[in-house]
């Protein structure tokens, strides 16, 4: 079985995701969130440091966290649907992607960016780049 770029964008995706909500990771804030059903999970502009707020930090973090693993799951929806139809990723979202991924890595060298992303960032510029010069 080969395994697919849409795959580990969706794997990603729901490890990030699932991985938030854990004791272990932001559950706690997640059990804030809760609280008031999910429908406020900061004080919005009054965090914000130019106006004098103070920023809560780990919920900050934490709903990133998570979304950012929501935001994974279509995108690899659809690349999926790209590689179903054998329509080879164009080398301008691979570049950009990379990029991304680049700045993710340089910002939080310790992370999954790092160890996860970067790997699948740059198999996919090779897959692009044979895919460019067949």
């Amino acid at each position: 079985m080969k395994l697919k770029n849409s795959t580990l964008f969706i794997i990603t995706g729901l490890m990030h995701s699932s991985l938030a909500l854990l004791p272990i990771a932001f559950g706690k804030q997640f059990n804030a969130f809760a609280q008031s059903a999910f429908f406020k999970v900061s004080d919005g502009l009054s965090e914000f440091p130019l106006l004098n707020g103070h920023m809560n930090y780990e919920n900050f973090a934490a709903f990133w966290f998570f979304y950012y693993g929501l935001l994974l799951i279509p995108l690899g929806l659809l690349v999926r649907l790209l590689e179903q139809s054998n329509i080879s990723l164009s080398i301008h979202f691979t570049v950009s992607y990379i990029l991304i991924v680049l700045i993710g890595v340089y910002m939080i060298p310790f992370s999954g960016m790092t160890f996860i992303m970067l790997p699948h960032a740059l198999f996919m510029l090779i897959q692009s780049l044979k895919q460019q010069y067949k």
